[in-house]
């Protein structure tokens, strides 16, 4: 049976892989306000990609789509609101989000708290932080380190990945004839992003996998200085990491072809980077993108996200890595457009 799954959760998916049984979201207690067990390691679960996995989805408002209409009015997600209508807040989840672009040195602190909703905007960490909370007897820590208008091809791309050579067709700007010309693509640590082969590359100021470099390097510094951002630790365990991206790569045909090879990559270099070899991983598909109406550069892209969760085609990590169909978890609009800042989408892949 194929690890794919269309109307479960991100989290369901880390639930199955940890032995547990998952809860619908009607069915989550509220928190019990208590803290964790914290002579138990911090189980450490990573959210990486592009803007997909920032805080997009809005709180306030009156109208469908936003936090409040959901809880108030259509009185979804009743875990997410105590007796006296405030929002709740999980003593056992440590919300934490660090951001730069490119490498190390420009960083910034955007989230060090309990997860509880502060500010106009909500991401997928709420979801995934109650079913955590609610599932583990160990303290959780959801730490994302992600920047949006990343591609995985380029930005993000991660080490052991190879340039290769891509055929493109362009149009000749005197004769407006459309020829074939092939290119090379950046493999890790090279620039430019691409160069007609048989001419040389001229470097620029960014490099083939920087924010990947710089994406963990920020998460490992969260670790080191663990107590900083979660009082009380005494170790941490990566007990899985999660990934929603694709979005910036469907507008290059070179970087959406070698998607899925790109993803088998990530996966092996977070494990290494992490030294987290049993970790599980978890990939969301772009909401918008259906099965059945895929094509160009969106059908690659969302093929590449099934297949590697797909025992027959990359039995090395069957049992270990799992694909959520987010499809029909969306509420409308697009990943560009970061699905019209419904909250309902955030909550439902979360």
């Amino acid at each position: 049976m194929k690890n794919q799954l269309g109307t479960r959760s991100l989290f369901s998916l880390f639930a199955m892989t940890l032995i547990t049984m998952p809860l619908l979201a009607e069915q989550l207690p509220d928190p019990d306000g208590q803290l964790a067990d914290m002579t138990k390691k911090v189980k450490v679960f990573i959210i990486m990609g592009q803007s997909n996995t920032l805080e997009m989805g809005k709180v306030r408002g009156d109208k469908d789509g936003s936090l409040e209409y959901a809880t108030n009015t259509e009185n979804l997600y009743p875990f997410m609101v105590d007796d006296d209508g405030n929002w709740t807040k999980r003593l056992d989840v440590r919300n934490v989000h660090v951001m730069g672009s490119g490498g190390l040195g420009k960083s910034s602190v955007k989230r060090n708290d309990w997860l509880t909703v502060s500010g106009g905007k909500i991401g997928i960490e709420m979801g995934i932080g109650h079913q955590l909370g609610n599932a583990l007897d160990e303290p959780v820590l959801i730490l994302k380190s992600a920047i949006g208008n990343r591609s995985l091809g380029w930005d993000l791309l991660p080490p052991g990945s190879p340039s290769y050579e891509f055929d493109i067709e362009v149009k000749d700007k005197q004769t407006k004839q459309v020829e074939t010309k092939t290119y090379i693509y950046a493999g890790y640590g090279q620039t430019p992003l691409s160069w007609e082969k048989g001419t040389e590359p001229m470097p620029i100021g960014w490099k083939a996998g920087v924010q990947y470099d710089g994406d963990v390097a920020r998460a490992k510094d969260v670790l080191q200085q663990l107590t900083e951002f979660y009082p009380g630790a005494t170790g941490y365990e990566i007990a899985g990491f999660l990934w929603w991206q694709g979005d910036k790569d469907r507008y290059n045909a070179g970087h959406a072809a070698m998607y899925e090879k790109n993803l088998v990559n990530l996966i092996a270099a977070l494990r290494q980077d992490f030294d987290a070899p049993n970790a599980k991983f978890v990939c969301a598909t772009l909401g918008q993108t259906s099965k059945e109406n895929a094509s160009g550069n969106e059908k690659l892209i969302l093929d590449a996200m099934l297949a590697i969760s797909d025992p027959e085609k990359h039995p090395s990590l069957s049992g270990q890595v799992a694909t959520v169909y987010t499809h029909p978890l969306s509420m409308g609009g697009a990943s560009n457009g970061h699905y019209g800042g419904n909250a309902k989408t955030y909550m439902n892949v979360g």
